[in-house]
């Protein structure tokens, strides 16, 4: 389980490679939570990439015992926008105040 953070101003790719399927749960500001599942099972909905927007929240947990994927950051990757969600933080879906 990766914990909530984003990178503010660049999306990131997630790629799938091998093993289970990975949940990506993403979040804009005032904006639900959405789910989508990365893999090859594509009859199922499941997708071998997903993007996340810039500035969008995220989280991944794997659905099985391991998942190896990859992430690409365009424009590169600089930790000065990455932000890390304080312990214990989710998301309010539709905006609802923290």
């Amino acid at each position: 389980v990766s914990a909530w953070h984003r990178v503010k101003d660049a999306a990131e790719v997630w790629h799938f490679y091998a093993g289970a399927p990975l949940a990506l749960s993403m979040h804009r500001e005032n904006g639900p939570v959405i789910e989508q599942v990365l893999g090859t099972a594509l009859a199922a909905g499941e997708r071998p990439q997903i993007v996340v927007p810039a500035g969008w929240w995220q989280s991944a947990r794997s659905l099985g015992e391991w998942s190896l994927v990859g992430c690409t950051v365009a424009p590169g990757f600089d930790f000065a926008a990455f932000e890390l969600a304080a312990p214990g933080w989710s998301p309010n879906p539709a905006g609802n105040p923290s």
